[in-house]
Formats: C-alpha cells, structure tokens, sequence
C-alpha cells in the first residue's frame, strides 16, 4: 500500500463499520453489497478491522448453496468509535442535583462509588513502600484512565487525561474523590498545584517526603 492509498484505506474501513452499525449483524456478501465493492476487499478490510478488535463473529448464517457466510458484528470497541452523549446528560443530571440542594446526595454517592475501587487500590499497594508503591499508584490510575506521568525525579504526580472531566465542571466532588484516593493509595501527603476546572492542561500533585 502507497501513502496515498492510506486515506482511502480508513474511508474503506469507516464505511465498514458504519454498515456493520446499521445492519447490527452481517456477512461479506451484504457488506459487499451495501458498498459497492468485491468480496475480497470487504474480506480484506474485515480482518484488519478484527485484527484491531473492532469487529468479530458470531456464528455463521446460511445465504442459499454453498457453505454457510461468517456473520460480523462490532465489538465495544467500535461502539465506542460513534457518538456517545452519556457524559453530557450525566453531567446535566449533576447540575440538575447540585442547582436543586442535592449536593450532600452527590457526594454520599459518590463516596459510596469509589468503595470498591478504594478497597481494591489499598489492596494492590499493601506491604508496598517507596517508589514500589508510587509506581502502582501510577499503574493503579492509567488503568482508571487518567494517563499519570512521573515528573520532577518521582516527587510529582501528572494526570494528563480526566475522565470525569463533564463531571468535574459541574461538582468539584469527583476532584476531591480523585485526591483523597490519591493521599491514601500514596500513603501520605499530597499538594495539588494545578487543576483542569481551572483552565490547566492537567491536574498535577507534588508528593512531600512521606509519600
């Protein structure tokens, strides 16, 4: 493949997932079909998309004689390729609690939401000190997705990434959650120097001696 083929290629490849989308189960022959190309390419183009886990089969279904066609859907991965509002409406629903004196509500949810994930961290940090026990600690929130980065030679802590970020602009609860999770996984104390809500490009902590 040229370099020039390469915007093609992705076209090719969005269109495929666009039919399998509208379709919600197919095989190559109605794929094929649906955008005008030969079965090859629709083939072709399917095992890349399964290569990178956007697609896969689910059984097979008969289309007259011969043996029977794959059928492709989408996996979740590729659902999430499409527009998704659930971070829009939850934050709404936030604003919605907090314009109507709802916040002690927010925060006991909230409180009660982070349990498993609290008792699951201290788990993984237990018997761990030092920069065992930072290195976790970054482990433990790339996994939450929020993209850590060690900085100042392991005395600062970066969150790049804020997925809760529609939340965070409407309640500063998921941001006191995120740093009192944050002290106890660590073990000791921490200073937030730079906050997104606050128009930073990340929220970033500086761990004292103890940590």
């Amino acid at each position: 493949m040229t370099r020039s083929d390469v915007p093609l290629m992705k076209a090719r490849l969005r269109s495929l997932l666009d039919a399998l989308k509208h379709r919600g189960r197919a095989t190559v022959p109605e794929l094929a079909g649906d955008l005008d190309l030969n079965i090859e390419t629709v083939r072709a183009h399917l095992r890349t998309l399964e290569r990178r886990d956007l697609v896969r089969r689910d059984g097979t279904q008969r289309q007259g004689p011969g043996r029977p066609e794959n059928v492709f859907v989408l996996t979740a991965a590729a659902e999430a390729l499409f527009p998704q509002r659930e971070g829009e409406i939850l934050q709404a629903l936030t604003r919605f609690l907090v314009n109507r004196g709802q916040t002690s509500l927010l925060r006991t949810f909230f409180r009660e939401h982070a349990v498993t994930r609290r008792e699951n961290g201290l788990a993984r940090v237990v018997g761990l000190a030092g920069r065992k026990r930072v290195r976790e600690v970054v482990r433990i929130f790339d996994e939450m997705g929020f993209m850590p980065v060690l900085e100042e030679h392991g005395t600062g802590l970066r969150l790049c990434h804020c997925p809760l970020r529609g939340l965070a602009e409407a309640t500063d609860l998921p941001c006191r959650e995120e740093i009192g999770l944050l002290r106890e996984l660590l073990g000791g104390p921490l200073t937030r120097v730079t906050h997104m809500p606050n128009g930073d490009v990340a929220c970033s902590y500086r761990m004292d001696a103890e940590s």
